[in-house]
């Protein structure tokens, strides 16, 4: 069922069990898995079914320190979430990306890949993608990996009939929660917004916060802030270790045995470090992104045959002036070192139109983040030498100490962490199933509970949490 506001809502006089406050990709999953067990939900979804502009005001908020988008420009508002806007690109977090670097402080999680393993095949199905295919060594230190760009699933849409048709599960549009409200030990309301004004409240025995990787801390602080301390008892790290996946075009590579390497259709192949070579050279995870058809028109198809006829295209360049060889662009995205300094915090003096503070993101890359970004091209333009896989030049503003480029991508839109997960509370938000420490009935669901962010696009890991909570949850509801 689909109603366009709270009022409508009521009227219907539909029992949940369950609040989960966000239609996004987690929220979705987590209705979806309560519905498969007959446990009635409700999911508050803040914007309508389409984008506008006056729900996308309220994502307005201050960045300080890097340059970072436009925070209402970064995620979406409406009824899917960010998914409405997502490339599509799918990969998990890999086994040593839970584990600690005993040379990074606050690395790991408490649980392993093992632990969301047996969730894999139904978020595969949920997002439509097939297994992916097995790692290949390329080089002593790197492995090629399948990054499966899929038909980017929007859950407002692929789910839609479920939403409106399934007897367990409500959806009301157009309905912000605005704060929730606890005493220390559990989530007793929540206060709502609707078609742009007060709501009033709602009881329900469990709440699910999933609103995305920064709407997530800005909800719980500021409900934590009006509970005094009743809906986050251990806040400490509330807000904290926020992370993103900076992107950047590094260099340029010269590939002289492209069969060494998978292709996927658009021409480009994805490379990461051995966790053993990580540590020697104590960076982080990262992955360099090869493209090969950088030119246009003639010079793309000619530079795409010089990779397999060398001798035939450099005599066709040579008759068409053109001088190409079998170029590629490295592009390089990497994990950042959890930092509690890296935060989200309430403004003091700019507030939505519900009078809830927007949101201010502290965030800049520090030393390891550069040690990364210019170990790790070294790292992989030594292993090109050695393997005879092509030579590698790296960018002179990586090696000179020049500031990072303006122009380029400058990050993933991954935002992760914030509400950690952690066994403990002093730096971390959630417990191992996402429950909150110190409540009994709230939980936090989306790439917000992240403890590390590895190298890959967080959906598919986002998905896999999301049926694990779920999972979850219709045990204990039940």
């Amino acid at each position: 069922m689909i109603f366009d506001n709270f009022a409508a809502f009521k009227a219907a006089a539909f029992q949940p069990r369950v609040g989960i406050v966000g239609a996004g990709p987690a929220g979705i999953t987590i209705a979806h898995k309560l519905a498969q067990a007959r446990i009635p939900s409700v999911l508050f979804e803040a914007g309508s079914d389409e984008f506008s502009e006056e729900s996308q005001d309220f994502y307005k908020g201050r960045v300080i320190g890097d340059p970072y988008f436009d925070l209402d420009v970064t995620r979406l508002r409406f009824l899917g979430g960010s998914s409405n806007h997502w490339a599509g690109w799918c990969r998990v977090l890999e086994d040593y990306d839970f584990t600690p670097k005993d040379y990074v402080p606050h690395t790991g999680w408490p649980i392993r890949r093992a632990d969301i393993e047996p969730f894999l095949p139904e978020t595969y199905e949920i997002l439509d993608i097939a297994p992916f295919r097995p790692d290949t060594p390329v080089s002593a230190d790197f492995r090629w990996f399948e990054m499966i760009k899929s038909d980017h699933v929007q859950f407002g849409e692929k789910f839609r009939n479920e939403l409106s048709t399934n007897p367990y599960v409500a959806v009301v549009l157009n309905t912000e929660v605005e704060r929730l409200i606890g005493n220390g030990r559990v989530a007793t309301s929540a206060r709502l917004w609707s078609n742009g004004a007060p709501a009033g409240e709602i009881a329900l025995d469990y709440f699910v916060v999933a609103t995305g990787g920064l709407e997530n801390s800005r909800l719980l602080l500021w409900s934590n802030e009006q509970s005094n301390g009743g809906v986050v008892p251990n806040y400490a790290a509330l807000g904290r270790y926020w992370m993103e996946h900076p992107m950047y075009w590094g260099g340029d590579a010269l590939i002289t045995d492209p069969g060494a390497i998978a292709w996927d259709r658009d021409g480009e192949a994805f490379l990461c470090p051995s966790p053993e070579a990580m540590a020697a050279r104590g960076i982080l995870n990262f992955h360099v992104q090869i493209e090969t058809m950088p030119y246009h028109g003639m010079k793309r198809h000619i530079a795409e045959l010089a990779c397999y006829a060398p001798d035939f295209t450099e005599w066709v360049s040579s008759q068409l002036d053109l001088r190409l060889q079998c170029s590629s662009r490295v592009h390089v995205a990497w994990e950042q070192a959890p930092d509690p300094e890296n935060r989200i915090v309430l403004s003091k003096t700019d507030r939505d139109a519900a009078g809830v503070p927007r949101l201010e993101l502290h965030w800049k890359k520090n030393e390891l983040d550069r040690r990364t970004l210019v170990e790790g091209l070294r790292l992989f333009g030594e292993n090109m030498a050695r393997s005879n896989l092509g030579r590698l030049r790296i960018s002179d503003w990586v090696l000179d100490g020049s500031p990072y480029p303006d122009g380029m991508e400058l990050a993933g839109n991954h935002h992760m962490g914030g509400t950690r997960m952690s066994d403990d509370p002093a730096n971390g938000v959630v417990d191992r199933d996402c429950k909150v420490h110190g409540m009994e009935n709230l939980y936090v669901a989306g790439s917000s509970v992240f403890a590390t962010g590895g190298q890959c696009t967080p959906t598919t890991t986002i998905t896999a949490l999301a049926v694990r909570l779920g999972d979850h949850l219709t045990r204990v509801v039940a």
